[in-house]
């Protein structure tokens, strides 16, 4: 990114820009940067899109070939095109001979290092993957946004909207602009803040309550159930996803207890690098016996909340309970 920004910001552009990796919202928003400051949208004589795997490569070469109109340089963007996983002679062949005046901005999701196409592509430009942040990156990079708009925020506030958030960079975007919006007066942002105008869906209330009867916050645990069943949340669904939130923490034990690094952790848990770090964090808290027994429990409580006279929605307030206990 930091290559990328130097382009930007000073106006001396590559002949071509291959962005790749799975950070959608990364590359969605460096396409738009890029183009942005070498040609205008609206300049259709110079500035030409493309899109997906039927693209007719010949036509697209001839475009390149052609000296940009009353302009410094012609822009073709090129996306999900598929050039880049297979054998593209031709593309690879006219790579490297691009004409000075003509700039290529290629988006794909897929590419394959050992052909000739993406060699050609390195070659001739700057191949740039964006790929999902970790958690410290992503960190530093919500700070930046929130410090060069002039505000500041909290330790706490900061933790507890990466919590809200998670690693969705889109999500992200949206909830931050939300949030320096409530704040404009006052230019500080506070875990009350976050609390009273960052949106929560399903898995968050799930996580945060998760979290709560880790940290034997039982009060907090209490309040996001409640929170759940005011959104008319089955208390059964809430039981099974609580339950599935320990199995993890379980799973996250067990591979720590077995050396494994969080990059490979999340890879067999199937969960990014930045969620499986709150497991493996709140797992700490509690002995691989215990995350094991509250599953047994768990299991025996979904059992009571089918026969139980007690109701459903007093069968998990007691587990909550007796797993936010202070028990090791």
């Amino acid at each position: 990114m930091e290559n990328l920004n130097k382009d930007i910001k000073e106006g001396q552009f590559k002949n071509l820009y291959l962005l790749t990796g799975e950070e959608d919202y990364l590359l969605l928003q460096y396409k738009r940067r890029l183009t942005r400051a070498m040609v205008s949208p609206d300049d259709t004589m110079n500035y030409s899109y493309f899109e997906g795997k039927d693209i007719d490569l010949r036509h697209l070469l001839e475009l390149a070939d052609t000296m940009p109109f009353l302009s410094p340089r012609r822009v073709i963007v090129v996306e999900n095109s598929g050039f880049f996983k297979a054998s593209t002679e031709e593309l690879a062949e006219y790579l490297q001979h691009i004409p000075e005046t003509t700039h290529f901005i290629f988006v794909e999701k897929e590419i394959n290092k050992t052909f000739k196409a993406y060699k050609a592509a390195a070659k001739a430009g700057y191949v740039a993957n964006l790929e999902r942040m970790n958690a410290a990156t992503l960190k530093k990079w919500i700070l930046s946004r929130i410090v060069s708009e002039g505000y500041k925020i909290t330790g706490g506030a900061m933790e507890l909207f990466m919590q809200y958030c998670g690693v969705d960079m889109n999500r992200i975007e949206t909830e931050l602009e939300k949030l320096l919006s409530y704040t404009m007066e006052k230019k500080e942002i506070r875990e009350e803040d976050v609390e009273s105008i960052t949106s929560r869906n399903l898995e968050d209330h799930i996580f945060v309550m998760t979290d709560a009867v880790a940290r034997q916050d039982r009060d907090k645990a209490l309040k996001e159930y409640y929170d759940l069943l005011a959104l008319k949340v089955d208390s059964g669904f809430i039981l099974g996803q609580l339950i599935r939130q320990i199995n993890l923490m379980y799973q996250a034990r067990c591979l720590r207890e077995k050396g494994y690094g969080r990059k490979e952790m999340a890879s067999r848990i199937g969960l990014s690098e930045w969620v499986t770090g709150k497991y493996v964090e709140n797992a700490s808290r509690y002995t691989k016996e215990r995350l094991r027994a509250l599953l047994e429990t768990g299991v025996d409580f979904m059992e009571r909340q089918r026969t139980s006279r007690l109701g459903e929605k007093l069968t998990v307030e007691m587990f909550l309970i007796e797993a936010s206990s202070r028990k090791r």
